[in-house]
């Protein structure tokens, strides 16, 4: 039986059945119903195991709901980080972001990594090559920027300074971090991974799916222990 891997974000749910450490079927959601959107998926095939995890905490309600629907439930969020523990990463971390730390152990062994999710925010994460991980930052992505200008500024300029003050902004941004970390292998990913991967001149590494990879590794290490 196949399980079913959810990242609850900022502003979007991205989910993907998997067997094994092997996605398939990848799905997204944008809007407020987002337990309606995963009970939805799971209309037609119930998983062995529903992995989630969010950016906001899963309420007492939505766990019972969803423990219905599933043989097992995985939920990773500020109240429930044990399944994090073994991977020693920082309980301050996001979920999403331990995942991508953890899929990026497994994608590049032995090698240190700068991870950068681009997407409703800039988060930059650093694992050295034994794994262990180094640190990281968060600054805001590409549209929440537009956003803020939009909410925030009475300056009246063209859409095309805009646009070029802000890509370049995270372009130099990038490129400030790749140039102390220069043997580092680097990784894009989120939902502007692609965009800003074209523009780059340093050998970049695309997984637009790195966190659900992460997801589908916590959750088949789950498996074999109930197996076992």
């Amino acid at each position: 039986m196949a399980n079913l891997l959810v990242i609850a974000g900022n502003t979007a749910l991205k989910a993907a059945w998997s067997e094994g450490t092997t996605l398939g079927k990848t799905f997204r959601y944008q809007g407020e119903k987002m337990l309606d959107y995963i009970l939805s998926i799971m209309e037609k095939e119930k998983p062995e195991v529903l992995t989630i995890a969010s950016v906001s905490k899963v309420s007492q309600e939505e766990e019972e709901i969803l423990r219905k629907e599933c043989s097992h439930l995985i939920i990773l969020d500020s109240d429930h980080t044990k399944y994090l523990l073994k991977y020693n990463i920082p309980e301050y971390l996001s979920s999403d972001r331990a995942a991508g730390i953890i899929a990026a152990r497994y994608l590049f062994k032995n090698k240190a990594c700068s991870i950068f999710n681009l997407g409703t925010t800039l988060s930059v994460d650093f694992i050295e090559s034994d794994g262990n991980y180094s640190g990281g930052n968060i600054s805001l992505g590409y549209r929440t920027r537009f956003k803020a200008l939009e909410r925030y500024s009475r300056v009246k300029y063209s859409t095309e300074s805009i646009e070029s003050g802000i890509f370049l902004g995270i372009k130099f941004e990038i490129e400030g971090y790749l140039c102390k970390n220069p043997n580092n292998i680097t990784i894009f990913t989120g939902g502007d991974a692609i965009y800003f991967a074209k523009q780059m001149k340093n050998s970049i590494f695309v997984v637009c799916n790195l966190e659900l990879v992460g997801l589908a590794i916590i959750t088949d290490e789950y498996v074999k222990t109930i197996i076992n």
